[in-house]
């Protein structure tokens, strides 16, 4: 077949741009062309780099995963925050556990009835990036409600007493690996020994799950799903897809106190608490409908014996 001139250009063009390509499995790739490396370092804790991608803007890139991008972002961040700060009555103080790039804060920080949030993570220079770099969450660090603190959400979350629990504590932490800083985070006992004490009395949990397609959702979410059961009375599990991250990406909610989704409560809330930033993904509408699994999925959850603990940590990174 005869190949046009436009399509020489565009062959030739294509052949000079640089790719980011990030390993899904072990014969499945995703590569995205990129504009430039705006940042790359290895901190102390983890490689670090910062992508300006032609088709998600900029990118931040985690131990070679991506974490987030700029064009998307905020089907995961709005997911992440505001189905515990809507389903809890007055919401006042809440806890970040990782969060370091500052958008899971700017989205609970949207709320006005917020007094303080508190990111806890243990990587300065991936806070120090993230403020320089994602604009977006520059008018976010400079909220005086707004609290960053350099350590381990455990140990942080441990120094607090009777008198500084949190109405929602949030888990915006990287996927677990081999070794990873934050696997300890999604464990049983975590959950049961630190999480729920530190909460009040109808306080909420909320934590990103991983993965939770109809191919991916095994290797985690589910596991998650059934950990958080063994501790709270009441839990729910919801998805979104987001683009940039090429599949389906999971959230478990959690309380002892009942979580009533009631979309009149909801939209009001939405109107009452969120005033001069209107929500790009989540109404009262959608929040019901993601907590509807596929029958996939919903068996998956239903039938799930795995227990996030100490003994069996392997399972947290697919060993």
């Amino acid at each position: 077949m005869e190949q046009t001139i436009e399509n020489e250009i565009a062959d030739s063009n294509a052949k000079n741009v640089e790719w980011f390509e990030e390993s899904l499995g072990v014969d499945l790739k995703w590569s995205l062309a990129i504009n430039s490396v705006l940042y790359k370092a290895t901190t102390k804790f983890q490689d670090v780099t910062l992508l300006d991608t032609k088709h998600f803007g900029k990118v931040l890139v985690i131990d070679g995963k991506m974490q987030s991008a700029e064009k998307d972002e905020f089907i995961y961040h709005e997911s992440l925050i505001h189905p515990a700060l809507l389903l809890h009555d007055n919401p006042r103080r809440v806890f970040i556990m990782g969060g370091g790039e500052g958008s899971a804060a700017r989205e609970a920080l949207k709320h006005d009835n917020i007094l303080k949030v508190v990111i806890s993570d243990i990587d300065q220079e991936l806070v120090n990036i993230c403020r320089k770099h994602l604009v977006a969450n520059q008018e976010a660090f400079a909220d005086s409600r707004l609290h960053v603190i350099i350590n381990d959400a455990k140990v942080e979350l441990e120094k607090s007493d009777e008198y500084n629990k949190y109405d929602v504590i949030v888990g915006d932490l990287s996927d677990p690996k081999e070794g990873g800083p934050c696997n300890h985070l999604y464990l049983k006992s975590f959950y049961q020994h630190i999480i729920k004490p530190k909460l009040n009395h109808n306080g909420i949990f909320v934590t990103q799950a991983g993965f939770a397609g109809v191919l991916s959702h095994q290797d985690f979410f589910s596991s998650v799903y059934n950990t958080a059961k063994q501790v709270f009375n009441h839990v729910i599990a919801y998805t979104a897809h987001v683009p940039s991250l090429a599949d389906t990406r999971g959230w478990v909610l959690a309380s002892d106190q009942p979580l009533k989704l009631d979309a009149e409560v909801i939209n009001n809330r939405i109107k009452e608490r969120i005033r001069g930033s209107e929500l790009q993904f989540i109404d009262a509408a959608f929040m019901l409908a993601f907590t509807i699994m596929n029958k996939t999925l919903h068996t998956t959850l239903m039938n799930e014996t795995n227990v996030l603990t100490e003994e069996n940590d392997k399972s947290l990174h697919g060993n």
